[in-house]
């Protein structure tokens, strides 16, 4: 498969998931863009992020409701679960990432492919999900031991849950490096180094270089 062609895959994606076609959204992934050649990486990356940019703007105009946009979000959360299971792991790195959203961010999507992408780098992934409180955060660093963290913020509005949770973090391991991801770091980019991140950026596949760097691995 071309890139070109994704374009028309991700329309049709896009229209399964306004359809509320979970079935559809996941045929069409596995077997008009996996079956055909296209990789894993490709189809999370030019298919399902470029479809749900798409819903986030339908829904910013109020072409769709918040109901809309959750369930296409619970669509493409199904399309990754299927996608991962198809994938292949790189030679394991021997370093292990913690990644999570702030305090109070709900939106997990982009953690979720991050996450994702760095499992099949050959990293041993430790991801929280959306919403994790400070102290819980804070006590799963204690406990894995992490190399690095990532930490997704989505609103900017929870600029204040991000310096909470890395000044928890740095509480216990000041050296620990820490990454930020999420489109709060290209509304607000002063955040990294006010923060003193080793990395931020709201692309997936830039973060997961950075992340290469930082670990020199």
């Amino acid at each position: 498969m071309v890139s070109a062609n994704f374009d028309e895959l991700t329309a049709s994606y896009l229209h399964a998931q306004l359809e509320s076609d979970r079935r559809e959204a996941v045929r069409l992934l596995v077997e008009d863009g996996f079956n055909r050649g296209a990789s894993v990486v490709s189809l999370m990356l030019d298919v399902i992020q470029p479809a749900q940019r798409e819903i986030g703007r339908l829904w910013q105009s109020n072409r769709l409701t918040i109901a809309d946009e959750h369930q296409a979000t619970a669509i493409s959360q199904v399309a990754l679960a299927h996608l991962y299971q198809l994938a292949s792991r790189g030679q394991p790195r021997g370093k292990r990432i913690l990644v999570a959203c702030v305090e109070g961010e709900r939106h997990d999507m982009g953690a979720r492919v991050v996450a994702d992408l760095l499992d099949f780098e050959g990293f041993d992934v430790f991801f929280l999900g959306a919403d994790v409180p400070v102290a819980s955060l804070a006590d799963k660093v204690r406990a894995a031991r992490p190399d690095l963290v990532v930490l997704s913020v989505t609103m900017t509005f929870h600029q204040d849950a991000l310096r909470r949770s890395v000044a928890a973090i740095r509480d216990f391991a000041p050296g620990l490096p820490i990454a930020g991801g999420g489109h709060a770091f290209a509304w607000c980019p002063e955040l990294a180094s006010e923060l003193d991140l080793s990395a931020s950026g709201s692309d997936a596949k830039e973060l997961v270089a950075d992340v290469r760097r930082i670990l020199d691995c």
